[in-house]
């Protein structure tokens, strides 16, 4: 059977337009990711400082959460700071704020003891510069309706039960 060339023509005219039949698999979940940073100052409360003898002016910071696959990656990276010092660092579970309790507690994955592993602790040990670099792994993910909300930068390491001294300074999440 012979097609007239009009129909041969419009069959491989269309036929060429047509969307492909394949399916295509759904994406993973995006995930969760937070940022934050920048010179530390008293007056915002994007990257605050609350004690200026321990975060000199001119210090700054930069922090990233990102939270996919059932894990929690976080970094932190510092400078300016006072040189060979320890502070500990914690993401916390409120955004900064104009005193340093406005951060509210440690934020925690599930509400139990601080631990390094129901927790995110980054303590820091400056170089001869003041700079430091920290990072996590956590076993667990963040979901968009349960976040930290800020990081917060304390006067001494970290004890084994959580604690590490006065708020120094606070990187707003978002």
């Amino acid at each position: 059977m012979r097609l007239p060339a009009a129909l041969m023509l419009a069959l491989l005219t269309f036929g060429a337009c047509a969307a492909p039949t394949t399916a295509v698999a759904p994406t993973p979940q995006q995930g969760v990711r937070l940022t934050g940073g920048g010179e530390f100052n008293s007056k915002d409360t994007s990257a605050i400082v609350y004690d200026t003898k321990l975060v000199p002016p001119g210090a700054q910071a930069s922090v990233t959460v990102e939270s996919t696959d059932g894990q929690t990656r976080t970094s932190f990276v510092a400078e300016g700071l006072l040189p060979d010092r320890k502070y500990g660092v914690h993401l916390h579970a409120k955004p900064c704020g104009v005193k340093p309790d406005d951060s509210g507690p440690h934020f925690q994955h599930a509400h139990a003891s601080p631990s390094a592993t129901n927790e995110v602790w980054l303590d820091i040990k400056t170089d001869s510069s003041g700079a430091a670099t920290s990072a996590s792994r956590n076993p667990w993910a963040l979901t968009p309706d349960r976040v930290p909300h800020s990081l917060v930068i304390h006067a001494s390491a970290t004890a084994p039960d959580g604690t590490a001294g006065a708020r120094v300074a606070c990187l707003t999440l978002k």
